[in-house]
């Protein structure tokens, strides 16, 4: 019997990459219907096909059912059609509820049997007779997934501060922990308004540039630090690592220098 191997599929064009086994000969851009924990899905490959016996799992993969089909395609644009008319239904539905919940987006599973409905709440929100009252209407399972702003900006899209679309919305696929302290590694002005992006979090791009910065600071004495220049000694005030320049100064007299100019002062031991 022929191994079974494994490959990505990933469900939205900017989204997570899931793994499935298959018997099936695969390629990148084929078009596939998996069973997922929602239902069954239309999913695209993302990556090429590796044997399962390199990877040590622990847990056995759901299987690729088939390579889609025309109708599945056709069936995928109804199913988006539908959502739309969905999301409408929905808003008057929670609007006649007085519910605080604003719903951003719906879709439907590819067989049609269930309904999700993603919103945001700044309160825990009580939707028991909203589910009642859409089940009632669309006949089928309904679900309200909850999600944060981060989400909200994948899927709405739109521009970031550099006039590029959202990196979010565009190619990344997971959002990655981002902190003030990379802001602060990068020396930023720590104006949050101006370090965070669509979403109102600090912006993903942080990230980026966080790790070549740690890498050329360790060739950076610290701030407060003495290094000689000229036989003399003065202390380092500041750093401009993209230029590879120190400021320094001693008994008033500040300078900035190359950093190739000057030596650092071993501490004592």
């Amino acid at each position: 019997m022929e191994e079974k191997k494994i490959v990505g599929v990933r469900f939205k064009s900017v989204g997570k990459v899931y793994y499935f086994s298959t018997n099936v000969p695969l390629k990148k851009l084929d078009a596939v219907i998996v069973e997922t924990a929602r239902g069954l899905e239309l999913g695209e490959v993302v990556t090429d096909m590796k044997e399962l016996s390199e990877f040590n799992l622990d847990m056995e993969l759901k299987p690729i059912i088939r390579i889609a089909t025309k109708e599945d395609l056709e069936k995928e644009k109804v199913n988006e059609a539908n959502a739309l008319d969905a999301l409408a239904v929905c808003k008057k539905v929670v609007k006649k509820h007085k519910l605080d919940m604003n719903l951003i987006h719906c879709e439907y599973t590819h067989d049609a049997s269930k309904v999700i409905f993603m919103y945001t709440s700044e309160e825990r929100v009580d939707f028991r007779e909203l589910l009642k009252e859409l089940a009632s209407i669309f006949r089928c399972r309904i679900e309200l997934r909850q999600i944060g702003p981060r989400d909200k900006a994948k899927l709405v899209g739109g521009l970031g501060t550099c006039g590029l679309p959202l990196c979010c919305s565009s190619f990344l696929g997971e959002f990655d922990g981002v902190s003030i302290n990379m802001a602060k590694n990068q020396m930023l002005a720590i104006n949050i308004e101006k370090i965070s992006g669509a979403c109102g979090r600090l912006m993903c791009c942080l990230k980026y540039e966080d790790e070549a910065y740690s890498e050329a600071k360790k060739h950076f004495p610290k701030i407060g630090s003495r290094v000689i220049y000229n036989d003399h000694t003065y202390k380092v005030l500041g750093t401009n690592i993209l230029n590879k320049q120190i400021k320094i100064e001693d008994n008033g007299n500040i300078l900035f220098v190359d950093l190739s100019e000057i030596k650092q002062v071993k501490p004592k031991q």
